[in-house]
């Protein structure tokens, strides 16, 4: 069993926001396109149902970590805002952070005392092993996924194994 206290991280490009989704030309939409086409971008199925549960589950604990540059900052904190997230999950706006390079997630991961993280990058997972208990490895994978992570295809599928595995942790019990 761990001692450490139960805490989530998630990304948010692939994972919440869903840019090959958009129905006026993928991602390219909500990196280049006006606010409105930028707002239209469509949210991953099921993230806010289950990071409002998950939310409930970490008892707060749960931080959204994404890589980009200002830019994209500053358009994923107005799409966040814009699809009333910060609502609909129970997430806290303090509780986002941003870095310039998918390795210096780790960064935030060890300040933040993650023990689970949910991505689609396999670069973000290498970067933070050691650093978490549980990786999820979100979406579809173009090479297997290493022994220490598991692959979850959807939001549902991430809820099921996150909670699973919250019986390591005596905090959560």
């Amino acid at each position: 069993m761990s001692a450490r206290e139960p805490r989530l991280g998630i990304d948010i490009g692939g994972v919440i926001i869903n840019g090959p989704a958009h129905p006026d030309g993928g991602d390219t939409a909500f990196f280049e396109g006006d606010e409105a086409t930028m707002l239209a971008t469509p949210e991953v199925d099921g993230a806010a149902e289950a990071i409002n549960r998950l939310m409930a589950l970490f008892s707060g604990r749960v931080w959204l970590v994404s890589k980009c540059g200002p830019r994209v900052q500053a358009r994923t904190l107005r799409w966040l805002e814009g699809h009333d997230f910060y609502r609909r999950t129970g997430l806290p706006a303090k509780h986002v952070r941003f870095c310039l390079a998918r390795p210096d997630k780790r960064f935030h991961c060890a300040e933040l005392e993650l023990t689970h993280f949910v991505d689609d990058h396999p670069e973000v997972h290498a970067a933070i092993f050691g650093t978490v208990d549980h990786h999820y490895f979100f979406g579809p994978q173009a090479a297997p996924v290493p022994d220490y992570g598991t692959q979850v295809s959807s939001w549902a599928e991430a809820e099921e194994y996150v909670r699973k595995s919250l019986g390591e942790y005596p905090e959560a019990s």
